[in-house]
């Protein structure tokens, strides 16, 4: 709602709802706000202060208006926000010269989050927010910034008394039974978590970020300290007068070393961001618990999952465990509060167990799969094969023939496809569709077919002459992180086949999806 004319009954129903919104947000809001913005700018003023180009200058002064500026904006928002509750909805009204009033159904919350990080804990206060389907990317239907922790759990409370109520609406059970712990990772996993995954990349990725903004000048002289350390190692070694096994040796050592530091970070990451994790589930939502800094509290209603990503990679094997991932109703970007990580790690029989609970009337695994077509590994090949035929061939022209000791790697590539194919499968039973992939590093990707919203058939001219096709499924929170559930290379009776059993198992309450795929899921020209 906006500050735009209406009509008398508007006029007195928005009177209505800005009387309700009477409760402000914690005194020290507008501190948290203002550290918030100012988060983006901390890493160029303490570059310039490490770098000793922190002389005053006219350039500075303008920063130090912008900071004033902003403190001002955020001391602003705290005096002119204010919310409050009208029946089973919140109600938020905000701004001075352009005022905004919001009203938010509490059943239209998909998720509420709980985050405290270190500063919130020493306030005793709490930053909440609330999601809908109706968000954008990134995005939050209410963002409370900040409330005391009492306030924080009322509003929690509410909105989850709201969302239960919506989803029991029509069912005759009464009191809904109270929340079971179904996993718990105590620190040993999580530090399997941190030797199977690869966090570490992220701390490089923030050094390169670091660097990449701190000029030419702090560039420059890292790059010259990284070169004067490089020569000087290597004036001390060749002072050693090693042979070639030596300098193969301390290569390998080198290399060793550095995995070993980026498996160290991950650990380090992995108990950082998942430490003391629970996931708790009740009748019909979910609740996450993690977080060593910033501790976080998630909750999710099952009905607003929509797929789910399961990964078992050679380092997965070699522990013994599996993790799974879920799209939501609502796109998010992945970060402190995401969700997507519901189960970052467990055994396969555990994980299993926590599938069969929250898949109402399947079981996983599924008990039959079927093949690809007899040549699906021939279509992996063969685009891979070519590409090394062209690399081959520039190679040749550049450096002479010894560039065809790349066609070694066909035999590779083939045992790769072979063992590709031979792996992928598909399964269609007990309203669950799956597709699996992979050999060393096997995925699966599956959706209740309830929740599927488009079919699509592809067939491209390779398809057609190879009498393959391939199947397509989207859901509502296709998420952009993960890919769409696609299976590829089946024969092209089989494709059609399977297109139309998943449209007959659409829901059939929706007619403007049914109406969508089933324009969708005709044969592409």
């Amino acid at each position: 709602m906006s500050s735009s004319p209406e009509a008398p009954a508007g006029t007195e129903a928005r009177r209505a709802l800005q009387a309700a919104a009477t409760q402000r947000l914690h005194p020290l809001s507008w501190l948290f706000i203002l550290l918030q913005q100012l988060g983006q700018f901390a890493l160029p003023i303490v570059l310039l202060l490490i770098s000793g180009r922190g002389e005053q200058n006219p350039a500075e002064l303008v920063g130090l208006a912008g900071i004033g500026v902003l403190a001002v904006v955020a001391v602003w928002r705290y005096f002119t926000y204010r919310y409050g509750f009208v029946g089973r909805a919140l109600v938020i009204r905000s701004g001075l010269l352009e005022r905004n009033l919001r009203l938010i159904p509490f059943d239209r919350v998909q998720n509420v989050t709980l985050h405290q990080n270190l500063l919130h804990r020493l306030a005793g206060v709490a930053e909440v927010q609330l999601e809908s389907a109706g968000g954008g990317i990134g995005e939050t239907e209410a963002r409370m910034q900040v409330l005391r922790l009492a306030q924080a759990h009322a509003l929690e409370a509410l909105v989850r008394a709201g969302a239960a109520e919506a989803g029991r609406a029509g069912d005759a059970t009464a009191e809904a039974p109270a929340a079971s712990r179904w996993l718990h990772l105590p620190t040993s996993e999580l530090v399997r978590l941190g030797l199977i995954s690869n966090r570490g990349m992220l701390v490089v990725a923030a050094v390169f970020g670091l660097l990449s903004q701190a000029g030419e000048r702090v560039l420059g002289e890292a790059s010259e300290t990284l070169l004067e350390a490089g020569r000087q190692g290597l004036a001390l070694a060749e002072g050693w007068q090693p042979g070639p096994l030596t300098w193969t040796l301390g290569g390998l050592a080198l290399l060793l070393v550095l995995l070993a530091l980026l498996r160290l970070f991950s650990v380090l990451l992995a108990i950082v961001q998942f430490h003391d994790f629970q996931l708790w589930a009740g009748e019909r939502e979910l609740r996450v618990e993690r977080g060593l800094l910033s501790r976080i509290r998630s909750h999710l209603p099952k009905r607003r999952i929509q797929a789910y990503s399961l990964r078992e990679s050679l380092l997965h094997r070699w522990f013994g465990r599996q993790s799974l991932r879920i799209d939501r109703a609502s796109v998010e970007v992945p970060g402190e509060t995401s969700l997507r990580d519901l189960v970052p790690l467990a055994p396969p029989a555990l994980m299993a167990d926590l599938l069969g609970r929250l898949l109402p009337g399947a079981t996983w695994p599924p008990g039959r799969w079927h093949r690809l077509h007899p040549r699906a590994w021939w279509r992996v090949f063969a685009p891979a094969a070519l590409g090394l035929f062209a690399l081959s061939a520039a190679l040749a022209a550049w450096r002479g023939p010894e560039a065809g000791w790349l066609l070694l790697l066909l035999p590779l590539l083939a045992l790769r496809a072979v063992l590709w194919a031979r792996y992928s499968a598909w399964s269609l039973e007990q309203g669950l569709f799956s597709f699996r992939q992979g050999w060393l590093d096997r995925r699966w990707r599956f959706v209740e077919t309830g929740k599927i919203h488009v079919v699509a058939l592809h067939e491209n001219p390779f398809d057609r002459r190879h009498g393959m096709a391939s199947v397509q499924v989207d859901t509502q929170g296709a998420s952009p992180l993960e890919p769409a559930l696609f299976v590829p290379y089946l024969p092209a009776a089989e494709a059609r086949a399977l297109a139309e059993a998943l449209r007959a198992a659409l829901p059939r309450d929706p007619g403007v999806n049914r109406a969508r795929t089933a324009g969708s899921a005709a044969p592409a020209g």
